[in-house]
């Protein structure tokens, strides 16, 4: 269990020292992951209205009221548990299919070959690059909440 705590410490420890470089470079990391995972449901500014949304059943959760609904405290724990598939949202997909794909599943999940190692460049711990890019986009997430 500790050592379970430890990594999980250090990856995020890792993740918020990449993410102090790319913004000294001037990229939004936390952005970028969102409008590549999320942004076609959710839309671009957050709302639920992206372009795909108009094909759904269901409207799109608005992402910017997320703490709004929760007392103005943003649900962290929440919103971790629906990008890494622990709570399931039908619109998501399967885990053995998220609308996702490879990119926010670690790859135990899926038999890939050789050549899809590409998703988990630069090398590293696919697992750490997985929660790494959760982490971003939860971030990102945190920082649109309306006041």
């Amino acid at each position: 269990m500790e050592m379970t705590a430890l990594r999980s410490l250090a990856i995020g420890s890792l993740f918020f020292v990449i993410s102090a470089i790319a913004s000294a470079q001037g990229a939004d990391v936390g952005q970028a992951e969102y409008r590549s995972n999320c942004a076609a449901c959710h839309g671009i500014d957050g709302k639920g209205n992206g372009p795909v949304s108009k094909e759904l059943k269901t409207r799109p959760t608005d992402l910017t009221i997320l703490a709004k609904k929760n007392n103005g405290v943003f649900p962290l724990d929440a919103v971790s548990k629906v990008i890494d598939g622990r709570e399931s949202i039908g619109s998501h997909g399967t885990r053995e299919m998220p609308i996702w794909g490879y990119r926010l599943v670690p790859p135990e999940h899926y038999i890939l070959k050789e050549a899809d190692n590409y998703l988990y460049l630069p090398p590293a711990s696919p697992e750490a690059v997985v929660r790494g890019r959760i982490l971003s986009i939860i971030d990102y997430l945190n920082r649109i909440q309306e006041k």
